[in-house]
C-alpha cells in the first residue's frame, strides 16, 4: 500500500481529482502479484486499443463511458463491473467525466 493513502474509510471517489482534458491515476496499490490504480477521465479523453498479459477488474466509480473489447462495445457506468481477461485488446472513451479503479491480477512467481 501507499503510505500516503489515509488508514481511515474514504470515498474512492475523492482520491483523485479530474482534470480538464487529461487522464489522471493514481496508483493505490503496487505489489508484484498486483496492482490497483484509480483513474480519472475528463469527457472524450481515451485510452488507445491496447492488451496487457494479465486478467484485470474495471470497477466504474463515476460518470459513464465505452469499452470495446474483443469487437463489442460496453457502456460503463459508476458501481458496473467488466472483467478483461488477458490479452484481451480493448480500448476506452469517456463519455462523461469518468472515474474507474483497474484492479491488475498477476499469477505469483512459482516456487524454485
Amino acid at each position: 500500500m501507499h503510505q500516503d493513502l489515509p488508514t481511515s474509510p474514504s470515498r474512492l471517489a475523492d482520491l483523485v481529482d479530474y482534470q480538464a482534458a487529461a487522464v489522471v491515476s493514481r496508483a493505490l496499490v503496487k505489489r508484484p502479484t498486483g496492482t490497483v490504480t484509480l483513474f480519472a477521465f475528463d469527457v472524450d479523453e481515451a485510452l488507445s486499443e491496447h492488451s496487457a498479459p494479465f486478467e484485470a477488474l474495471l470497477i466504474g466509480v463515476d460518470g459513464s463511458a465505452e469499452v470495446s473489447m474483443l469487437g463489442e462495445l460496453h457502456h460503463i457506468e459508476a458501481g458496473d463491473l467488466l472483467r478483461l481477461p488477458p490479452r484481451a485488446p480493448h480500448s476506452l472513451r469517456a463519455l462523461t467525466p469518468f472515474k474507474m479503479l483497474l484492479v491488475m491480477m498477476r499469477d505469483p512467481a512459482p516456487a524454485p
